[in-house]
C-alpha cells in the first residue's frame, strides 16, 4: 500500500495568476485614464485656438462670438468628443483693431472610463486658453483708443 506523495509545490503559481491578470487590466484602465485626460488638453486647447482665431478673422459684418463659438465646437466634435459638453468662454472679447481676444475652453472628463460601459466619477476638467490679438492694419474694423490702432489712419 504505497501511496503516492503529490507535492503542492507549484500550487503557488496558480494562485498568483489572477492576480497579476487583475494587476495588468488595473494597469491597463491608469494608462487609458492618463491618455484620456492628455486626448482632452489637446481638444480644448486647439478649441481655444480655434475659437480665437475666428473671432479675430471674423468677416467685418459678421457675429464674431457666433462663428467663435461654432469654430470652438467643430474643433472638438474633430478630435472625438461631444460639442455639448465643451464649456467656451470670452475673457476678452473685443473686435476692434489691436485688442486681445481670449478664449478658454473647459471639457469635463469621467475619472474613470470603462469601455462599453461609460464614465464613472466627477472626473477632471482639461481647460486651455488662447489669445490673439485684431489685426492693427485690416480694413472696416473699428479702431480702438487702446494700443497701437488709436495712431494709425
Amino acid at each position: 500500500m504505497n501511496r503516492i506523495r503529490r507535492s503542492e509545490s507549484g500550487q503557488a503559481g496558480m494562485e498568483v495568476i489572477p492576480f497579476g491578470v487583475l494587476t495588468f487590466v488595473v494597469g491597463a484602465l491608469l494608462v487609458a485614464n492618463a491618455w484620456a485626460v492628455v486626448d482632452a488638453k489637446m481638444a480644448v486647447s486647439a478649441a481655444a485656438r480655434e475659437a480665437t482665431r475666428a473671432f479675430v478673422e471674423a468677416p467685418v459684418d459678421g457675429d464674431p462670438v457666433a462663428l467663435a463659438d461654432a469654430a470652438a465646437r467643430s474643433a472638438i466634435a474633430g478630435a472625438g468628443r461631444d460639442p455639448a459638453k465643451l464649456t467656451l468662454t470670452p475673457l476678452e472679447a473685443v473686435f476692434a483693431r489691436c485688442e486681445t481676444v481670449r478664449y478658454e475652453a473647459s471639457y469635463q472628463i469621467p475619472a474613470v472610463k470603462v469601455p462599453w460601459v461609460g464614465g464613472f466619477g466627477a472626473g477632471f476638467t482639461a481647460t486651455a486658453r488662447h489669445a490673439e490679438v485684431v489685426d492693427p492694419y485690416r480694413s472696416g474694423v473699428p479702431r480702438t483708443v487702446n494700443g497701437c490702432a488709436a495712431s494709425a489712419p
